[in-house]
């Protein structure tokens, strides 16, 4: 197709979008409150007192055991859910804001796997309209359509760990300058009402001043300007984790480190009507009733499957993303680069995240397990993708993290690879009392998690109290939060430290600290400051980053943090960023875990040793085995 024909065609799918926004496109344009918010005020203030609630503490994981163990066949519960996932705990947490009685088991840690090693991006998906527009896919357009309405909603509901992120999209000849403003614009109108900013076009000078790091050529090409749009950026697992949590202040049993086994059926029907669930830790075993199973285990959701029916044919397509953390230069704060086309078709990005530069991504076919390793032709791609379009040197030296995570993407027979698979979800019951979502992506999880529970109520007759109260519910910290928090943590909490000597000294809450707590935190930051002040756990536990000590004690307390890799990847970040750092943080962070717990010296050392096999498999520039050449 010649350039001026892609163009007519993106001007007339432009004008044909903007038929159907301002002629049928009312829900686009119109905030989505369902029928269930008209009538369900008081459920709402009720769900939202619960979590919100600034003196409340979730129940113990010894407790939340015991109500699993509690959930007889006389007495079940209405949805035992497997995953502890972005689906998963959004399954949990949907279900019981219903006003139903909920279980939530997860064989590693909340976020283990996918949901924490995202793009980080909450996005409509810029690649799926142009698809949608070039090969008049109305399915794709839908996609585009819905994951911008739940995009807003993401941010809006978990306000301190996400918000709007400018992505720039360089040109080097004026047809990309027109054909890429001209289907933003697209992407914008699309969004309607649940538009973040404006998409605009900036000179060559003025993008160079605005991401300075920005090669001026490209291919013996000459920058002729950027077009620059807005999407979302996220915390993944602290929104996971926020997830879980708030499910159980609504008062769900969400358990951890607890793995299904088996499933019970009822010996008339054949119907599942619970699990054998194993404590990972104890390796204490025990019965759950339920009167549906939501299996949400993402990549690992046919293994699940099988478990009741050992013929049960693969329902989705593991692929492989790969990203990269590289030091702060690489890109500016507050401004992300993306290529949606690099020369052999594939998208790259870079994108400031906390504080650190993340970079990717790959996709391609993979087999599933449990600690996906990133190959080193992988991150060599991502490092020779990023050099075209940087004035900066790339090296492979300058890697501080990478990482693999598997997109469980729904499997569509006749697609060749896959990029061409869609990114919707797929909710099943292929098997009596057992309910399977799979596919989709974070952006949509909340809408993923409604579909999800309303299948589960059909399946199993249940008698919700009201409908799906979500979508305008914030996850706790998040409400009443501002962006000026930061400043409270600031002017009245100091950190105290115990230095080597072992006397207590006060530091400053400087801003790197306030700001880290508030955003990580949202109101709850002040319980995090107050521990770091009365106990003595003011420290920063790794140099040049804002974690500090207090974190690991307040998330042993109040976030289920049961083991150190469950801190240094879920609760902070640490081995996401910087995995070394990370490595050199581990004692303490063991130290102040096994004080929180009681762990005995065995433990300790249990805990260290599977903390550095888990950050092996996070291929840094000093973990990793390469020849360093061109990088």
């Amino acid at each position: 197709m010649s350039s001026a024909a892609r163009l007519r065609r993106v001007c007339a799918a432009a004008l044909a979008t903007a038929t159907v926004a301002s002629v049928g496109g009312s829900i686009i344009l119109s905030p989505n409150i369902s029928s269930n918010d008209r009538g369900s005020g008081t459920v709402l203030e009720a769900v939202r007192s619960k979590i919100n609630d600034p003196y409340a503490n979730v129940p113990s994981r010894a407790v939340q055991e015991s109500a699993l163990i509690g959930a007889s066949q006389a007495n079940p519960l209405d949805i035992l859910v497997v995953g502890g996932g972005a689906t998963g705990c959004g399954v949990a947490f949907d279900a019981v804001t219903r006003g139903l009685r909920v279980g939530l088991v997860e064989r590693e840690d909340f976020s283990s796997g996918t949901s924490s090693r995202s793009t980080k991006l909450i996005h409509g998906g810029v690649r799926y309209l142009e698809k949608a527009v070039f090969n008049l896919d109305y399915g794709q357009l839908k996609l585009v359509f819905h994951a911008l309405e739940e995009r807003k909603q993401v941010i809006e509901n978990a306000p301190h760990l996400c918000h709007a992120l400018p992505c720039m999209t360089p040109c080097f000849d004026w047809f990309e300058v027109v054909y890429y403003w001209a289907g933003l614009k697209m992407y914008d109108l699309v969004a309607g009402a649940r538009l973040l900013h404006f998409s605009r076009y900036y000179s060559a000078k003025e993008s160079i001043e605005l991401f300075p790091t920005l090669a001026k050529k490209g291919n013996d090409r000459n920058l002729r300007g950027t077009v620059v749009y807005y999407d979302g950026q996220m915390n993944d697992s602290r929104v996971n984790v926020g997830l879980a949590c708030s499910a159980a202040l609504a008062g769900a049993a969400v358990l951890n480190h607890a793995e299904v086994i088996s499933f019970l059926k009822d010996e008339a029907t054949g119907r599942i009507i619970g699990a054998r669930i194993r404590d990972n830790f104890s390796g204490k075993e025990f019965e759950t009733y339920a009167k549906v199973v939501v299996n949400a285990a993402g990549p690992f959701c046919d293994s699940v499957r099988k478990l009741a029916d050992k013929e049960a044919t693969s329902m989705i397509c593991p692929s492989s993303g790969v990203h990269i953390v590289l030091p702060d230069y690489y890109s500016p704060d507050g401004m992300g680069l993306i290529v949606p086309k690099t020369k052999d078709g594939r998208v790259v990005f870079m994108l400031p995240w906390l504080g650190r530069t993340v970079a990717g991504t790959t996709d391609s076919n993979t087999i599933i397990t449990p600690l996906p390793e990133p190959h080193e032709d992988e991150i060599q791609f991502i490092l020779d993708a990023i050099s075209d379009y940087l004035s900066v040197k790339v090296r492979r030296t300058d890697v501080l993290s990478a990482w693999s995570g598997i997109r469980p993407l729904a499997v569509d027979p006749t697609a060749k690879s896959t990029e061409s698979i869609s990114r919707d979800h797929v909710v099943c019951e292929d098997y009596p009392g057992l309910v399977t979502i799979t596919g989709g992506k974070w952006t949509t999880y909340r809408s993923m998690a409604e579909d999800a529970v309303d299948a589960a109520v059909k399946s199993g007759k249940l008698s919700p109290k009201n409908g799906s109260v979500t979508h305008n519910l914030r996850l706790m910290g998040g409400d009443g939060w501002e962006p000026s928090y930061f400043t409270v943590l600031a002017q009245q909490y100091v950190r105290m430290k115990r230095t080597h000597g072992g006397k207590v000294v006060p530091a400053i809450m400087d801003t790197a600290a306030a700001k880290h707590l508030s955003h990580a935190y949202g109101t709850l930051a002040e319980r995090v400051a107050a521990i770091a002040q009365n106990e003595g756990l003011g420290k920063r536990l790794a140099h040049g980053y804002p974690f500090m000590e207090a974190e690991v004690a307040y998330c042993a307390r109040n976030e289920y943090c049961e083991s150190a890799v469950d801190f240094i990847a879920r609760r902070s970040r640490l081995a996401f960023l910087d995995t070394d750092a990370a490595g050199r943080a581990l004692p303490r962070v063991i130290e102040i875990l096994a004080a929180e717990h009681m762990w005995d010296k065995s433990r300790k050392a249990q805990e260290l040793q599977k903390a550095k096999e888990f950050l092996e498999t996070f291929k840094s520039s000093k973990n990793a085995h390469f020849h360093d050449g061109k990088h």
